[in-house]
Formats: structure tokens, sequence, C-alpha cells
């Protein structure tokens, strides 16, 4: 028989129950469950598969328990270590291909495809370390060799060859404007000695301010600073056009033209170089150092000094003062980081008035010179609109005092000397007028008259 009929249908059903639950894998009994089995035989099969139900439920519970259990750490890592194993973590392991073996054959497009590429690495790889190479090379100091073909070119920039250029035209309007003949010779000897006056003593200049013409983005690419040539042969060069300047100028033409130029080049690399990093008189004396050029031409033509030659020295020495008063305004910043005390850096506002005074006293000047018998009256009259244009701009910059109205003072400054200069000339007494009213004045020309009469 079997245990269904035995133990009867009242005794089957928690047989049956047990069976169910373990074949269902259903583990978890409910409590109201209980209380339906006998209270006799039953009570045996409802404990046993109480316990059973209770023993997997506890196993079960701890298998959960352990698999969610969480290891504790040793101890706490330090932010040393933490710093490490985050740097671990950031690392990135590239794998490499390994290359195909020689005797595998490969596709035509295939291994030309890897031709172009590694070509193209190759030439980038290149490129880079040629770049890195090139920065390494800039960093580094190096000799800078010397070619004869640059050797012109490097010193006409040491000269300042503009500059000199403007200072021989100078002392060319000076010799022009002399109350006598015109002698080609000396007017040559004149300018070629001032042209090498002028060149040496621009080159001592360079010399001595290499250091601060360093920290100025308008003077670091000179010869000196760029070490494209050697001091000793800067200094050279200077004294090659220094001494035979000054020698044609005393032998070739008079000694006091001699003695001017070489008090020049004094002034100039013993006077005004030291003093632009000593205080603002440097301004007034760089204006003498430009006045000299035309008295020299003067006395070239003339071997005296006179009051033309004064006044000649009086209008240059005024027109230098709008002209680098409004430079200096617009390289102020470099100035001072150059080192350099100039009127513009530590008092702006006298450099705004220094150049509106010289630029109405250009308007006087030039009232003189038909007075002194040097031009006649139409000078004055053409040459106003020049000097009350600049005499505007020089307010302008007064008032404003910004870079826009330096900046249009500077380049008026450029054309307006020349332009006077031309005008001058232009209306310059003639050598024949001048004897005329010279004999006028001492009473010969009736002597003159009796002399052509028969």
């Amino acid at each position: 028989m079997s245990a269904a009929r035995r133990c009867g249908p009242a005794r089957a059903l928690p047989g049956l129950f047990a069976w169910h639950l373990r074949s269902t894998g259903v583990w978890h009994v409910p409590c109201p469950f209980v209380p339906l089995c006998p209270a006799a035989s039953g009570r045996v099969i409802a404990f046993q598969c109480f316990n059973l139900l209770k023993r997997m439920y506890v196993t079960q519970c701890n298998k959960d328990l352990s698999q969610r259990a969480k290891p504790k750490s040793d101890s706490v890592a330090s932010a040393f270590a933490e710093l490490q194993q985050q740097e671990q973590e950031k690392k990135v392991v590239y794998k490499i291909r390994p290359l195909s073996s020689a005797h595998q054959p490969l596709p035509e497009t295939s291994s030309r495809n890897e031709l172009v590429e590694m070509k193209s690495a190759v030439e980038t790889g290149d490129s880079v370390t040629a770049v890195r190479t090139e920065s390494k090379e800039d960093r580094q100091w190096k000799e800078m060799k010397l070619e004869l073909g640059d050797l012109p070119g490097i010193l006409a920039r040491l000269s300042k060859i503009k500059l000199t250029a403007l200072v021989v035209s100078t002392a060319s309007a000076g010799f022009a404007m002399a109350p006598v003949p015109f002698d080609p010779a000396c007017f040559l000897l004149a300018s070629l000695g001032t042209g090498l006056a002028s060149c040496a003593a621009n080159s001592i200049n360079q010399f001595f301010e290499v250091p601060f013409d360093s920290n100025m983005n308008r003077t670091k690419n000179r010869p000196l600073v760029r070490g494209q040539i050697s001091p000793l042969l800067a200094v050279c060069f200077a004294a090659s056009c220094g001494v035979p300047g000054v020698a044609l100028l005393a032998l070739g033409v008079n000694p006091l033209t001699g003695a001017l130029g070489a008090f020049n080049i004094f002034l100039y690399t013993c006077c005004y170089t030291p003093l632009k990093r000593m205080s603002i008189a440097n301004t007034w004396v760089g204006a003498v150092v430009g006045a000299i050029p035309p008295v020299m031409g003067w006395t070239a033509a003339t071997g005296s000094l006179d009051a033309g030659a004064l006044l000649l020295g009086g209008i240059l020495y005024s027109w230098q003062f709008p002209h680098f008063n409004a430079l200096s305004w617009g390289l102020r910043e470099e100035y001072s980081r150059g080192g350099y005390c100039m009127m513009s850096v530590t008092h702006p506002g006298l450099c705004r008035r220094v150049a509106l005074r010289h630029c109405l006293a250009l308007v006087g000047l030039c009232t003189v010179a038909p007075v002194l018998d040097i031009t006649t009256w139409t000078f004055p009259i053409i040459s106003l609109p020049l000097n009350l244009y600049i005499s505007y701009l020089g307010f302008r910059f007064y008032r404003a005092a910004d870079r826009s109205s330096s900046r249009k003072l500077f380049f008026c400054s450029l054309w307006h000397l020349p332009l006077l200069l031309l005008v001058m000339f232009t209306c310059k007494k003639s050598f024949l007028e001048r004897e005329e009213e010279g004999d006028v004045l001492t009473g010969n020309h009736g002597g003159a008259v009796e002399m052509r009469l028969p």
C-alpha cells in the first residue's frame, strides 16, 4: 500500500505538502500552514519539515551574507599612496601589433599603404625633432659669423646712416645759406668730413649703450646688441671715421670747422650719452649737438661765426624739441625699461610745454632772418603757414597728451624741417644784392659808377 493509503486522508496531506515543498524548492513556509497538520503523528512530520526548512533558510541567508560582505582594508592608505594608485590607474597601455614575418606574402595595396604611413611617421618625427633642436639652439648662446657681404649693412646700421644723412643735409643747408660764392670742392670736403664725424659719434654712442639698448624694442636689433660685430671692431670703425673726418675738416676746410666737428663728437659721446641716464638735461644738450652741423656748414663757407650761423643753429635747436619730445612720448615705457631719464618719463607736463614753446619759437626765428639780412621779407610770410601748423599740432599735443597727437607732431616735424630749409634757401639774398646794399651803405656806389664811365 502506498503511504497515502496507510496514513489516511487526514494524515496524507502533510506528507504530500512536504513532498511538494521539496520538489518545487520552496523553503519558506508561511506560519498559517503549520497548524493544519494533525496533532498526533502529524506533529512529527510538521516538526521535521519545520527543522529542515529552518536549516535551509539559515544556510541560504548565510550564503547571501557571505556574498554581500566586503573585505575590510588592513589600514588607511596615505595620501602619497593614493596618488600613486591614481597615477597607475591613469596609465594607458598601448598594445603594439607584431610585425608580420618576412616570408609571409602581403598584398601590394596594403604594403604600399604601410610604406606611406611609415614614411609620413618618419617625416613627422623628423620635423618634431628638428623643431626641438632648433628651439634648443635658439636658447643657447652661439657665436655669429661675420661675412664680408653683410659688413657694409652692419656698419651702416652702426653709424645710424639715416641720422647721419640728416646731419649732412643740415650742414649742406648751412653752407648753401652762407653769403659767399659757392665752392664745390669746399662743399664736398665739408660734407664728407661732417658725415665721417657723425658716423664716429653714433658708433661710440652705440658702444656705450649696449646693455641699455638690449632692453628696448626699438634698439634691441642693433649690431652690437645682437653680437654681429665685436666691440673692438666697432671702436676701430669709429676711430677710422672720426680721425680722418676731423682732419679733413681742419686741414681741407678750415680749423674752425674742424674744431666744431671735434667738439660735437665730444659733446655727443661724453656728455649727452651719459646724461641720458642721469638727468633730463640731456635733451637740451642733445639739441645743441643737433644745432652745430648747420653752423659747421656756415663756417666752412665763410670761415667765421656770424649772426647767420647762430640763426641757423637756433632754428635747428628749436626744431628738435617738438621732434624728439613727440618721439619720446610714444616710447616712454621703453625708455623707462632701458633706464633712460627722459623728460617724457619723469616730467610729462614739462615735456609738452617745452615742445609747444619751441614750436612758437620757430615763428620768431624765421621773422629774424630778414632782419639779419639773410633772407628777404618773403621768407617769414611763406614760412608762416608751416610754423603755424606745427604750432597747432604742438598745442594739440599739449592739451591731449596722447599717442595720436604725439605721432602727428612727430611726423609733421619730419617734413617740416626740409621744407622750411628749402623755403629759406629760395628766399635767400644773393651775393650781388648784399654787395650792392653794402656799397650803398658805405657810399662807394658813386665811385663804382665813375669807374665805369669813360
